[in-house]
């Protein structure tokens, strides 16, 4: 089946292209384009994509709303929210994350680099590696308001579902989290995915976010994993 693709972006002639090389690519198919938040909301109720192109900055409801809107209002399952930035630090990139999307795409990326990740996303992983998480959460981290449920919520996980937690927010992938931990990488997925459904966590980079605002992990350091089960 071709993964469904809705692109969302307020530029004419970048939302053109980017539909034109994905009706172009096997394997892809468009089921629409939208030039506002608003009217992402409404295709992506009507049409489910696999995965939403979304831009970040747009006239009326942005690209962070929308965001919000389309995981409400679309469920089972859910689309994957890609958002599209000019800047690899845009500001917005840490407000969209915690709005739920699963990444993000700078807008002179390439075809195949941009056909890549829609694929990687389709299959439920995250866009960009750990250290791009970490560097995006610690540059924005220190802005966003505190989560005053965090350690309440961190509180209903295990010591092991803690400690992989705090070095998926530090960084490490799931090889070198089971390194760190003597632990299989399949139990590393285990432990990560229950976190992840105790605490209502959509992707991973919700749960690098949570983890910053709970005070798990801080700014520029990474805890070492604990023994306890």
């Amino acid at each position: 089946m071709p993964i469904r693709v809705l692109v969302v972006d307020d530029q004419v002639l970048i939302r053109a292209g980017v539909a034109a090389l994905l009706r172009a690519a096997p394997g892809t198919e468009v089921v629409g384009e939208a030039c506002d938040g608003d009217e992402a909301v409404r295709l992506a109720v009507e049409h489910r994509p696999d995965v939403v192109l979304m831009d970040i900055r747009m006239p009326g409801t942005s690209g962070i709303t929308a965001t919000e809107r389309i995981l409400e209002s679309v469920t089972e399952p859910s689309p994957r929210i890609l958002v599209l930035t000019t800047f690899d630090l845009d500001e917005y990139v840490y407000a969209a994350l915690r709005a739920g999307a699963c990444g993000f795409l700078l807008k002179d990326t390439g075809p195949q680099r941009l056909l890549t990740a829609i694929a990687a996303v389709a299959e439920g992983d995250t866009l960009f590696s750990p250290a791009v998480t970490r560097r995006l959460i610690e540059a924005y981290a220190p802005r966003a308001e505190p989560e005053t449920r965090a350690p309440e919520l961190l509180g209903a996980l295990t010591s092991r579902e803690t400690d992989v937690l705090r070095l998926v927010a530090g960084g490490l992938s799931n090889p070198e989290i089971a390194g760190e931990l003597v632990i299989s990488e399949s139990t590393v997925k285990t432990h990560l995915n229950r976190a992840m459904a105790k605490l209502d966590l959509g992707s991973r980079a919700q749960a690098v976010v949570l983890a910053y605002e709970s005070g798990l992990v801080t700014p520029g350091g990474r805890a070492p994993g604990g023994a306890g089960e």
